[in-house]
């Protein structure tokens, strides 16, 4: 079986000026790992609605799912679901149920549901809404393209709850040799050992620990036999 690939896109000036450091592809990769779908390219654009145009479109046309974050509040500048809209072919407007969701919200928080807030319920049209239990305000699913907010407590909830609707394949899973030499010592018996188990991944990792080079060797795959067999390899060239 092979298994589903995905391309995340982080949107928003605020990632590319360095005033926020992004910790949501850090944890989307290690869900996506969980359940085998492969993060295979992640790219950051600004909020530029041409740009997120463009992406959306290349990512969508190459990879099985397409995971954004950012752009989705209430402000002038969260313009992702308009381009994820345009990308998509689709039509955009306040949704009937994502306006419910939101005035039930603001009306026991006693706060006006205004203009502003109301752009949070623009939902392109044929898309299917993302639930987000920390502040209500809903993502969406539209063809492959899951969008999502930024901040990363409300990005996390949403990704629990589009995964359990995705189909993933066999588990990835990873074991690591260490040993205390240098990429460049083992490098040609490492190549050789990958060339052997095209179906695995290999990479070489290096690190320095009190002023000594040594290097991770992490195999990767989904065959635990296929993984089992090439670390036995790795110790008897290495250990």
């Amino acid at each position: 079986m092979t298994n589903p690939t995905a391309a995340m896109l982080v949107i928003g000036d605020e990632i590319l000026s360095g005033r926020t450091r992004d910790s949501n592809m850090h944890f989307l990769a290690g869900e996506l790992t969980r359940i085998g779908i492969m993060l295979r390219e992640v790219r950051v654009v600004a909020d530029v609605h041409d740009d997120i145009v463009a992406a959306v479109r290349a990512l969508s046309a190459r990879y099985t799912h397409v995971f954004t974050s950012g752009g989705i509040g209430p402000t002038h500048d969260d313009i992702t679901a308009d381009a994820v809209a345009a990308a998509m072919g689709a039509k955009i407007g306040h949704r009937a149920d994502a306006m419910a969701l939101l005035q039930a919200h603001y009306d026991r928080a006693g706060l006006p549901f205004n203009e502003a807030r109301q752009r949070m319920a623009r939902i392109p049209d044929g898309a299917s809404l993302i639930d987000n239990p920390v502040s209500t305000a809903p993502g969406f699913s539209i063809g492959n393209v899951h969008v999502m907010a930024g901040v990363p407590n409300i990005f996390e909830a949403m990704v629990a709850s589009v995964l359990p609707k995705l189909t993933g394949g066999p588990a990835l899973l990873s074991q690591t040799f260490k040993l205390m030499r240098g990429e460049g010592e083992i490098a040609a018996e490492f190549a050789a050992l990958a060339a052997e188990f095209p179906d695995l991944s290999m990479g070489s990792y290096p690190f320095i620990t009190n002023g000594a080079h040594g290097t991770n060797l992490v195999v990767r795959g989904t065959d635990p036999g296929r993984l089992d067999q090439a670390m036995v390899k790795l110790t008897r060239l290495f250990g």
